[in-house]
């Protein structure tokens, strides 16, 4: 799967995400796993949960959370490293958590890197900043 595939069809969301043992990612990926449906379907946007893990990982944390998206696996950290870059912890090399809206041209429209792991954006604002033109309810 590759981003300007996505792009094609409109928007996408690129989701960067720690690990299948990260629980912050679990809930942040549960919140998308709840919209992903509506905003493909009446937004024509494709939500991309890049994961910094191996698949059997992914099959893991997709099964334990019942999440009904497409993850996938950036074992080597490499996707996360060209977007908001990576960091060696006890579970290896791990992406900084991070949350991207792109249009149609590959414009970012918005970003949300964390600060902190538990620093995320939940599906429900995005599925705001899309159908409000992009713009931030809070204006960060």
């Amino acid at each position: 799967m590759t981003l300007s595939e996505t792009l094609d069809d409109g928007a996408t969301v690129v989701l960067i995400n720690r690990g299948h043992w990260c629980s912050f990612c679990a809930e942040q990926l549960r919140t998308f796993s709840e919209v992903s449906y509506d905003l493909w379907f009446d937004e024509d946007v494709d939500i991309l949960p890049v994961v910094t893990d191996s698949v059997p990982k992914l099959r893991e944390m997709r099964d334990r959370f019942d999440l009904d998206l497409q993850l996938l696996a950036d074992p080597d950290g490499e996707v996360a490293g060209r977007y908001s870059g990576t960091e060696g912890t006890s579970h290896g090399v791990t992406g900084v958590a991070a949350t991207y809206v792109l249009d149609g041209q590959g414009t970012v429209r918005y970003e949300q890197v964390a600060d902190h792991p538990a620093d995320r954006t939940y599906g429900n604002r995005i599925r705001y900043v899309v159908r409000s033109g992009y713009e931030d309810p809070v204006g960060e």
